[in-house]
């Protein structure tokens, strides 16, 4: 399939403006005692502190990084630029680098995974109003959502800063460990899966990691 039509089909209308005021339905946390102060680091500042640029390393964000850099670059007015406002809160699931190896391999049918520069090209290639409208699919705006909280949120939607859901899927192995999944708009891709939590913990913007790329749209 080629990336033009899924630039198409992706660019799905236009994006939330108030994200401070976004509601989101998330399980109350049971405070046993007066929770401290969130601190204010917003995630854009977590994730530029990495200036190692494209690499071999899968798990980290650079694509993720590139993306929201570019967008900002051409729109500065973005509502992606709440990531560097770090007195709102917020919960990102934010995709590794192999997520997003991924889903280009699948959008491009290619034989052989891409490097991250070339995962990077092919995403910025839908266009900088997908790469926005994908990027604020993995925002939730108005609430900051630590792994004690999603783990217990099985079944909640999570209204995104693009203004669709995701469903939260809470599956327990071994009597005691939680996976947290993610459940999107494409119907026939396996869910992305939560694989590390809290980034920037103790702070308004939090985000946890996840191993594939949200899809605002069921892609063929």
């Amino acid at each position: 399939m080629k990336i033009a039509r899924i630039a198409a089909r992706m660019a799905v209308g236009a994006v939330a403006t108030a994200l401070a005021t976004t509601a989101v339905a998330v399980p109350a946390a049971q405070a046993t005692s007066k929770p401290k102060p969130l601190g204010t680091t917003s995630l854009a500042q977590v994730l530029t502190r990495d200036t190692s640029g494209f690499d071999r390393n899968s798990r980290d964000f650079d694509v993720l990084t590139a993306a929201v850099l570019a967008v900002l670059e051409a729109k500065p007015n973005s509502p992606v630029k709440v990531l560097t406002d770090g007195t709102v809160a917020l919960t990102a699931f934010i995709p590794t680098d192999a997520a997003f190896q991924q889903l280009v391999s699948e959008i491009t049918q290619a034989q052989k995974v891409p490097s991250e520069s070339a995962a990077f090209t092919a995403v910025a290639g839908l266009g900088i109003d997908t790469v926005e409208s994908v990027l604020l699919y993995h925002v939730v705006p108005g609430a900051t959502i630590d792994r004690k909280t999603a783990v217990r949120a099985d079944g909640t939607d999570l209204t995104t800063a693009l203004g669709s859901a995701v469903e939260v899927d809470v599956r327990t192995y071994l009597y005691f460990f939680r996976q947290v999944r993610l459940v999107d708009a494409d119907t026939d891709d396996r869910d992305a899966r939560v694989v590390s939590y809290d980034v920037n913990r103790g702070n308004r913007q939090i985000a946890h990691a996840v191993d594939r790329v949200l899809r605002p749209i069921d892609l063929p």
